[in-house]
């Protein structure tokens, strides 16, 4: 669904660990700071006593506040809890996941003294909710129209799911596109007069949580083709910060004989700690951790060199380099076919990832003309641009062929997977294939159509089954089934069953549990994030009263010894407005979770007794 022209459109790439907004202007894309003036925004969201934190503010105290703060909802999103991915991340997580209906994961926090249980698709929603925030307060209006950024490698439950996520934060998710994709279109743009004719590049992006490489080809006029595409949605920094955080905890059990596995505390001041040494480490060879007391009050020091970095992560980096052959395997290309490597994500910075691209290549340099942070939401911005009519020339040019990352299918008899549209097809697009009857007189036909690239059909990710009734008896071959699997511009999938000899149709939903809300409780969540929203704005302002009245405290106070020293005020009168300071103070230390009206009343009592000295 396109926007309408001159509505204002944004870009958003929704990070694991990092987000980032940016919005066409008359001037070109610009990326939009946040109210702390940084350009990106933690992917975290914290419930705290009677307040919610989303961004900066949920990570700045996320070591303190461990079980409520929420992070790496993006490797949440779309699975399943039985999935081997979240039950090695449940280890490591210090927050509360369990199983929700339909194995759908649930993530519990205690918030204003009762639990609480929000799928991924909410948090995500509250992460986005917070960018659109931010779009909303730098442009002056309400932005309702968004494209989002998703891995290549998102399957299509990940990828309703993230859609999901941005209804409920109030979006009207104009398209979703593939985060490599959109940092070529940064690329493209910024290099618009560098080349002339076609260039080939290959983005490889290396973010918080996920890897992907793309191979596309950029042709003069801004037209972007998508070649092929490979990655892991399971792999990225905070993959390396874990092993430096495994490496700690077993140096500190080596040395004093305790395990610090269990002090979820110690474990987020630890991983804060890592992560840092982590930045500090691409740029020298040395840093040290050091921690005060962070486990039975032993101080924590070590030394931690680059080379201890790589030699805990080198089977990681190897994973990078075998999935780019793969991709250059799957778009059979040799590796001089490649004009241009692009680093995108922030984990492109270390220095050995960019040692091994280099020697893979023969030494070819590395572009860094864009900025890794930046250019997944820049390119986003710009197709938000196009499909809402606001760009300048070269942006309503821009022609986007982009290609589904994984086959598609259904389960046939053998439990063999029989691919329909094979990975790295171009998209949209619409496949057909016919099946017959494996039984006598079959009155019905069953589809489990699957996502992945096993043969055993089980060994891939389950979208949805597809029932057929009603199908003339006949001898088993006779009565035919006409499969139609067809993918939109977001790479999402719609099948639909046609009884050619009947001409019924029946078509797939992907439902509930199988990774799709339903209508009824998307907009019950929305219900539920204005109610959060609601919430938020409440207690600033609760908070703006109560600083207020503190405020007015503190200038009667100053006030009241400025006139005492100049003896202008009546003892009465002064023994009056000094009595009014004092239980108004004590009132204030006894009751500071009071309602707005009662702290803006006894704000305006004190300025009336103290009004002499107004």
């Amino acid at each position: 669904m396109e926007g309408e022209a001159n509505e204002p459109a944004i870009g958003i790439d929704l990070g694991t660990t990092y987000s980032c907004v940016a919005v066409w202007n008359q001037r070109g894309i610009e990326i939009i700071p946040n109210e702390q003036g940084y350009r990106t925004t933690p992917s975290a969201v914290a419930f705290v006593d009677a307040e919610r934190l989303i961004g900066d503010g949920a990570k700045n105290q996320v070591a303190m506040n461990p079980a409520n703060t929420i992070f790496d909802a993006k490797r949440l999103i779309g699975r399943k809890f039985s999935d081997s991915k979240v039950q090695e991340n449940m280890k490591l997580w210090p927050f509360r996941v369990i199983k929700g209906p339909a194995d759908t994961p649930k993530i519990v926090v205690s918030y204003r003294g009762e639990e609480k249980e929000f799928l991924a698709e909410e948090i995500s929603s509250m992460i986005l909710g917070k960018m659109k925030e931010i779009a909303d307060a730098y442009l002056g209006k309400d932005v309702k129209n968004a494209v989002i950024t998703v891995p290549a490698y998102f399957n299509d439950s990940q990828r309703q799911a993230t859609k999901d996520a941005g209804t409920i934060a109030g979006l009207n998710v104009l398209r979703m596109i593939n985060e490599p994709t959109a940092a070529a279109i940064a690329y493209g743009l910024d290099n618009k007069l560098a080349f002339v004719g076609k260039i080939n590049v290959l983005i490889f992006d290396l973010g918080g949580g996920t890897f992907d490489v793309s191979l596309l080809t950029i042709e003069e006029g801004g037209v972007f083709e998508v070649k092929a595409v490979s990655g892991d949605t399971h792999l990225g920094g905070e993959d390396f910060d874990n092993r430096m955080v495994d490496h700690c905890v077993s140096e500190f059990k080596r040395k004093w004989k305790k395990d610090l596995s269990g002090d979820q505390r110690a474990l987020g001041r630890l991983r804060f700690a890592c992560e840092k040494a982590k930045r500090i480490l691409s740029s020298t060879t040395q840093t040290s951790i050091e921690l005060e007391y962070l486990h039975d009050g032993i101080d924590f020091s070590m030394k931690f060199t680059r080379a201890k970095f790589e030699e805990l992560n080198m089977g990681l980096f190897s994973q990078c380099i075998e999935t780019l052959d793969q991709c250059l395997k799957d778009a059979n290309v040799d590796k001089s076919w490649v004009n241009e490597i692009i680093l995108v994500g922030g984990s492109t910075r270390i220095p050995k990832v960019q040692h091994m691209l280099k020697e893979l290549f023969g030494w070819k340099e590395l572009c860094k003309s864009v900025n890794p942070d930046e250019a997944v939401a820049y390119g986003a911005a710009v197709l938000a641009a196009k499909l809402t009519g606001n760009g300048d020339q070269s942006v309503r040019d821009l022609l986007l062929s982009d290609v589904t990352p994984l086959s598609l299918g259904v389960e046939v008899v053998g439990d063999l997977f029989d691919v329909v549209i094979p990975r790295n097809t171009v998209v949209p697009n619409k496949i057909s294939k016919t099946y017959v009857t494996c039984k006598d007189d079959q009155s019905s036909m069953y589809f489990k159509v699957y996502q992945g690239e096993r043969t055993k059909s089980t060994d891939n990710h389950l979208l949805g089954l597809l029932k057929v009734y009603g199908i003339p008896l006949d001898p088993k071959g006779v009565q035919k089934c006409k499969l139609c699997f067809q993918i939109d511009a977001n790479s999402i999938l719609t099948v639909t069953a046609n009884i050619l000899s009947t001409g019924m149709t029946k078509e797939l939903m992907i439902t509930n549990e199988n990774g799709r809300l339903s209508k009824v409780e998307i907009e019950k969540m929305i219900k539920d994030a204005e109610k959060y929203r609601h919430e938020d704005q409440e207690f600033k302002k609760k908070v703006g009263a109560y600083n207020a009245l503190e405020d007015c405290l503190y200038k009667m106070k100053k006030k009241i010894k400025e006139y005492n020293v100049n003896k202008k005020l009546h003892p009465d009168s002064l023994k009056q407005m000094e009595n009014a300071i004092v239980d108004t103070t004590v009132w204030l230390e006894d009751n500071q979770d009071a309602p707005i009206d009662m702290l803006q009343r006894k704000k305006v009592y004190l300025e009336f007794v103290c009004a002499p000295l107004m």
